[in-house]
């Protein structure tokens, strides 16, 4: 995904790499953890922005979910390494990523996304998928 917007003296563009788990095993009493990536870059004057992450379709942020057919794979999406702050919008107790003017300016700027699948979930086999929407305010 990438999308590129702004007013005529500043311009913001993002993109996401996929963020991949691989396969889970439902006997591991870990659970899986991955991280995928954020690059924003922001040109022209200097802005406070903001990066908010929507449920994927989930009804609230506390278990986001991929979906296999109608077999429901439960994950989250964290801005932290511990695991411990669910990367959102704001809402249901999440936060989301603000960078008071990002610095250098007019470069890429990458941002990890670090995801966890919780362990012992009963599933079926299957390729579980979901899409969550990036925003860029600024």
């Amino acid at each position: 995904m990438v999308a590129t917007f702004g007013p005529a003296d500043a311009v913001c563009s993002i993109s996401a790499t996929s963020i991949v788990f691989g396969t889970y095993d439902v006997l591991n009493p870990a659970p899986l953890d991955t991280t995928g990536s954020l690059i924003y870059r922001c040109e022209g004057r200097d802005q406070n922005i903001r990066i908010t992450l929507n449920t994927g379709g989930a009804p609230s942020f506390a278990a986001r979910r991929m979906l296999s057919g109608s077999n429901q794979l439960f994950y989250n999406l964290f801005l932290n390494a511990a695991r411990t702050v669910i990367w959102g919008d704001g809402t249901g107790g999440t936060q989301f990523l603000f960078v008071r003017n990002p610095r250098p300016n007019n470069q890429d700027i990458s941002v990890p996304i670090y995801g966890r699948i919780p362990a012992l979930q009963d599933v079926r086999v299957g390729n579980y998928t979901n899409t969550i929407t990036v925003t860029i305010n600024f």
